[in-house]
């Protein structure tokens, strides 16, 4: 896939593997001076089996703008940055996603769906929707609209059961879940918990971007300490863990 290996490389350089260990959520990956959950993950359900975040996504910094970018914009713009992100899933599930499926108790994920946006009006018309039905190579067979937006009233960035429901019954198929990023995860948990309530098997979610604050307590330290270029050969799940608690990774032999 020599496309997607070329695009993917405009990104190594910014992008930053999140790790498991000491002072990392052990739900979503965010840093968490020492807890083993965030605030946010610890304050609401946990629905989904696995988190499968690809890169952290820092406030201000060039990931970030390219995933708020690519759903804001329009015409050419946002086109490119959607063809840019949709190279980066395609290479993390082309290497990856039997890592996330066997995390998850899966053996395969027979449907891919995305998160719904969080308000009405934009549901069913969310680019991410679009890149991974049409775009992404692993994903277009399986692509299934599984979710909507319900019209419950919902604060932002909040856990609701209610904020979305199942299109379809599910009787039992692992679901890999989407979403473009996760800031409290509130979206994702609501998600989860209405195809839970569909009756859907093993959940896991695939996130390219877990966004972050740099200037958050130890956070530019802890970020600093994180292997760059990105090493695609190894994700949350799969990354030998270093000794001593670094979150930096030694490069295993191949």
């Amino acid at each position: 896939m020599p496309a997607v290996r070329e695009l993917t490389e405009l990104y190594e350089n910014l992008m930053l593997a999140p790790r498991a260990g000491p002072g990392v959520c052990t739900t979503c990956f965010n840093l968490t001076e020492g807890y083993e959950r965030c605030y946010a993950c610890a304050n609401q359900p946990n629905e989904i089996d696995v988190v499968a975040p690809i890169s952290y996504s820092v406030a201000h910094e060039q990931l970030h703008h390219a995933l708020a970018s690519y759903k804001r914009l329009s015409g050419e713009v946002a086109e490119r940055l959607g063809i840019q992100l949709a190279a980066v899933l395609w290479r993390f599930l082309d290497a990856h996603e039997q890592c996330v499926a066997r995390a998850a108790g899966a053996d395969y994920f027979s449907i891919v769906t995305t998160v719904p946006s969080g308000g009405s009006a934009r549901d069913g018309d969310h680019p991410l929707c679009r890149i991974v039905a049409e775009v992404v190579g692993p994903t277009r067979e399986r692509h299934e609209r599984l979710l909507r937006r319900t019209e419950a009233v919902v604060e932002p960035r909040a856990f609701d059961a209610e904020k979305f429901v199942a299109l379809r019954p599910l009787n039992g198929e692992p679901v890999l879940l989407i979403e473009d990023t996760w800031t409290t995860g509130a979206n994702a948990q609501s998600a989860a918990a209405a195809l839970r309530s569909g009756g859907a098997g093993p959940i896991a979610a695939v996130v390219i971007g877990r966004h972050m604050n740099r200037w958050w307590h130890q956070n530019d330290r802890q970020l600093r300490g994180l292997e760059q270029p990105y090493d695609w050969r190894y994700c949350t799940i799969c990354a030998p863990q270093q000794a001593g608690g670094e979150l930096s990774v030694a490069k295993a032999a191949i």
